[in-house]
């Protein structure tokens, strides 16, 4: 059976408690009793992303993602789905920089469905990937990306900020989606490899929260997972670490049919799980989280340069953290109005800091989110699963809270500071440009008006 067991409830948990376990394959699991309505969430992470991604096969981890919703030894096809569904469950899969999660939401009574479905794909998921699965889901993911990334206005910001924040070479310089060439490149052996290498138990963390009967649980997990052996042959993930502050304002001009004009940026911030990043989160929400931020205030209310203006972070653990400014232009604005007027805010903001009202309503802000997250079994088991992956302790899901009300407003000034400048940051210029004539229709009109 599954050793190891601990249990506790933190300080600042609200009374939530989760507990530990480790299988002898190595496979971490992490419990969550929650008896308020008769559902349990299951949630696997996989320590893989795009960050442990080699040069000219960048994509692979976003497309076995997909590939893993393919077919397995017992389930072919779309089982997956249509078994999860069809118990009235909910479920799908995600690929960051640092992780791919799978996750189902089910009744309490089909709660061992969903656990032998993910120990089947994790343990026979080679039986059943063949060309055709992978052929089919190289197109879904390619026509992916052209419909979230390349063909939608602003769509290939992300990409572009990414590579510019972060030099060639770096492991998080590529997003997950992957490029065209190199989706095209993939082949059936790279994927077997990929999977070999990430998918063992070994390299996972299980949560289950809701409610269940623990000891329950575990037995079904020891069943179905318990025989699925460990692999050893996983490389470290590379050097992610760079320099507190790039040292210079890297900028590119956009020239594309867009809307309107737009000016992005990325600030380079602490990693996430340090107090300096929570600082930096609550300098964001000041500065560009909602409708009363200063940024929205100034811009969009005060001088209407802008039709919407936001500032969020992207938490990253093996890497510098993003700060995400993103702000449209009304009218025929100039994109060094709105700079001016950014800069001039940011740094107001580094000398004073926020008001009491402002540290509070951030504070409170950031509170809700974490509670939002907290008090849904999905969102547990998420945030469990994320914190025992990336930081090895599940239990600090529990006290996040806690640690944002910890912050003083001088933290937050002092984040600011540091961080929030014009030699800190990678700029994205969008600039509009006159749609394309579509010259066929003109030539169909010409054609009938002879």
């Amino acid at each position: 059976m599954p050793m190891g067991h601990t249990a506790t409830a933190q300080a600042g948990s609200g009374g939530l408690t989760a507990s530990e376990h480790r299988l002898a394959n190595g496979l971490r699991v992490v419990l969550s009793e929650d008896h308020l309505t008769p559902v349990a969430a299951v949630c696997l992470w996989y320590d893989v992303g795009s960050r442990h991604e080699v040069n000219g096969r960048t994509g692979l981890a976003h497309l076995f993602e997909h590939l893993m919703f393919q077919g397995s030894a017992q389930v072919k096809g779309n089982g997956h789905f249509e078994l999860v569904q069809g118990a009235g469950g909910s479920l799908n899969g995600t690929t960051s920089f640092e992780r791919t999660n799978y996750f189902e939401t089910m009744p309490t009574h089909q709660l061992e469905l969903a656990l032998w479905l993910e120990a089947d794909r994790m343990g026979s998921l080679l039986a059943a990937l063949d060309d055709e699965s992978m052929e089919n889901q190289r197109d879904v993911v390619k026509n992916e990306r052209r419909q979230r990334y390349d063909n939608v206005p602003y769509g290939t910001a992300f990409e572009k900020l990414t590579a510019l924040a972060y030099p060639e070479g770096h492991p998080y310089h590529h997003t997950p989606i992957g490029s065209m060439a190199d989706l095209d490149a993939a082949t059936l052996e790279d994927a077997r490899a990929f999977f070999r290498t990430y998918y063992a138990p070994n390299n996972a963390v299980l949560s289950v929260v809701g409610d269940i009967d623990p000891e329950q649980t575990l037995a079904w997990i020891e069943k179905y997972f318990g025989s699925i052996p460990a692999h050893d042959g996983k490389p470290e993930p590379r050097d992610g670490s760079l320099p507190d502050v790039m040292g210079e304002q890297l900028r590119e001009i956009v020239e594309e049919e867009v809307p309107a004009r737009a000016l992005m940026a990325a600030y380079r911030l602490p990693q996430d799980g340090t107090r300096a990043c929570d600082a930096a989160d609550l300098a964001l929400t000041v500065l560009g989280g909602g409708e009363s931020s200063r940024l929205y205030n100034r811009l969009v209310r005060r001088d209407r340069t802008a039709v919407a203006a936001g500032f969020g972070l992207l938490r990253l653990a093996g890497a510098p953290s993003l700060g995400w400014l993103d702000v449209k232009t009304s009218g025929d604005v100039e994109v060094p109005v709105i700079e001016t007027a950014i800069d001039e805010e940011l740094a107001r903001f580094a000398e004073e800091g926020p008001t009491d009202e402002e540290m509070e309503r951030a504070q409170a802000q950031l509170e809700r989110e974490w509670l939002d997250r907290l008090g849904t079994v999905a969102g547990r088991a998420d945030e469990l699963c994320r914190y025992a992956v990336l930081f090895g302790d599940p239990q600090l899901a529990l006290t996040g809270v806690q640690r944002v009300l910890e912050i003083t407003a001088e933290e937050v000034r002092e984040a600011a500071a540091a961080r929030l400048r014009p030699d800190n940051r990678a700029v994205l210029v969008y600039e509009p440009t006159e749609p394309a004539e579509n010259t066929a229709d003109e030539d169909e009109n010409e054609e009938a008006a002879q």
